[in-house]
C-alpha cells in the first residue's frame, strides 16, 4: 500500500497544496515552523481520521477559514485500482469521511483499512506524561487492528459518559438519584469493560515480545524490559466492583473503577523507566513501541503501514538513526515520510539506500519539489 498523491484545501498553514510521492521515501525539507509536520499531520487523518497532535479538529482548519478538506489517493499495489479518501470539516458541522466519494456512515468504520505509524519527538510523552496518554496509545493501536475492539470502545467510552453524568446529576440535586438508572447502567458497562481489559491483556502477549526483540537491537541488550498491563479487571467480577464503588463515585461525581483507569506500566531492569531511565533509554524504548506497532500491523493488515518520521534526525543520536535507517535499507518499512531542516543532513543519512527519493522545499505554507 502507498499513498500517491495529496491535496490540502485550507488545511492548518496550506491554502491550497498538491504533492505526488514516490512509493518509497519522501523528505519534507525546511525550517521549524514552515509547515512540514502539518504535512505529516494531514496523511494521520487519511488514516486514522484525525490529528497526532492536537484534540480538536477545528484547530485543523486555516486561520481565517471556515472548513478544510484533507483527499489522499491510495493504491493497494493489487489488481484493484486506486482508491480516494477524503476527511474534511466545516465549522459546525460533523467531520465528514469518504472512501472513493461514498460516506461512511460511521466514522469509526474507517479507522484500519490504511494503518499508519508516526515516530516523532513527542513519543517520550507516552513514558513522562500519565496514564491517560498510555490508553489512548494502545487503544489506538488495537482499534486499528481489531475494529471489535474499537466498537467495544466507543459503547464503554459512551456508557461511562452517561453514568457520570448521573452521579453529578445526583450530587447537584442533593435530594437523591435514580439508583434503578445507575444499576442498569452498571450491568451494561460490566460486559463491555471486562471485554476491554480482556482484548488488552491478549494484545500485550503477542506484543510485549516483539517490543522486547527491537529495544534488544537498539541497546544491545543491555537492558531487560517489559510491559505490564495494570488493571483490577482480568478474573474480577466489574458488575461487584462497581456496586463497592457505588458510594465513593457518588461523592467523587465520577466513576472511580474500569478499564478508564487502567495503565500500561513501562520498566527497564524491573525499575519504572520514567523515574529510572535515562534519556537515551526513555527515547530508545518509545522507538522499540513504535517499531513493535510497526510490526504488529504489518503482520495483521498483511501490508506495510506508511511510516512519519518526523524530525528525528534532529532529535536522536547517530546509533538510534543508524539503526532504523538499517531497517530502511533491509526493506522492513514500506513507504515513508519523513521533516528535516537540512536537505545536506537528509541527503548523507539516506544515501545509498534507495534510488527513489522525492524531496519537498517546505516554506511558510508552500511546498516546491527539489
Amino acid at each position: 500500500m502507498n499513498l500517491e498523491s495529496l491535496h490540502l484545501l485550507f488545511f492548518k498553514n496550506y491554502e491550497d497544496a498538491h504533492l505526488r510521492f514516490s512509493p518509497h521515501i519522501n523528505c519534507f525539507i525546511g525550517d521549524n515552523g514552515s509547515g512540514k509536520t502539518n504535512l505529516l499531520d494531514a496523511i494521520h487523518y487519511l488514516s486514522l481520521t484525525k490529528s497526532a497532535f492536537t484534540a480538536s479538529d477545528t484547530t485543523s482548519i486555516k486561520q481565517g477559514e471556515e472548513f478544510f478538506v484533507v483527499k489522499g489517493r491510495f493504491n493497494s499495489g493489487t489488481e484493484g485500482k486506486p482508491e480516494t479518501i477524503q476527511c474534511s470539516l466545516r465549522l459546525g458541522q460533523k467531520k465528514t469521511v469518504t472512501h472513493d466519494k461514498q460516506a461512511y456512515e460511521r466514522v469509526s468504520d474507517h479507522i484500519g483499512r490504511y494503518p499508519v505509524v508516526l515516530i516523532s519527538p513527542y513519543d517520550t510523552d507516552l513514558i513522562r506524561q500519565g496514564s491517560e496518554e498510555r490508553r489512548k496509545y494502545f487503544d489506538s493501536l488495537i482499534s486499528q487492528l481489531d475494529h471489535q475492539y474499537l466498537t467495544q470502545l466507543i459503547k464503554y467510552t459512551h456508557l461511562l459518559k452517561q453514568r457520570n453524568s448521573l452521579l453529578k446529576l445526583a450530587a447537584d440535586r442533593q435530594a437523591g438519584y435514580d439508583r434503578d438508572y445507575l444499576l442498569t447502567l452498571d450491568e451494561q458497562l460490566a460486559p463491555v469493560g471486562e471485554q476491554l481489559a480482556q482484548r488488552r491483556q491478549a494484545f500485550l502477549l503477542e506484543f510485549e515480545p516483539m517490543f522486547q526483540r527491537h529495544y534488544e537491537q537498539l541497546a544491545d541488550g543491555r537492558e531487560q524490559v517489559t510491559l505490564t498491563y495494570k488493571s483490577e479487571l482480568p478474573g474480577a467480577d466489574f458488575l461487584k466492583l462497581l456496586r463497592l464503588q457505588e458510594r465513593k463515585d457518588l461523592t467523587l461525581q465520577r466513576t472511580t473503577v474500569g478499564p478508564h483507569k487502567d495503565d500500561f506500566t513501562f520498566l527497564m531492569d524491573e525499575l519504572a523507566v520514567k523515574a529510572y531511565g535515562s534519556q537515551g533509554q526513555q527515547k530508545s524504548y518509545a522507538i522499540a513501541l513504535k517499531l513493535a506497532q510497526f510490526e504488529i500491523l504489518a503482520q495483521h493488515k498483511q501490508q506495510k503501514p506508511l511510516l512519519l518520521l518526523d524530525d528525528i534526525f534532529d532529535r536522536l543520536d547517530e546509533k538510534r538513526i543508524t539503526r532504523l535507517m538499517q531497517l530502511v535499507a533491509n526493506h522492513t518499512f514500506g513507504q515513508i515520510f519523513l521533516t528535516d531542516t537540512h536537505l545536506e543532513r537528509t541527503d548523507r543519512v539516506l544515501a545509498n539506500l534507495s534510488e527513489d527519493i522525492r524531496r519537498y522545499r517546505v516554506q511558510a505554507g508552500t511546498i516546491d519539489p527539489l
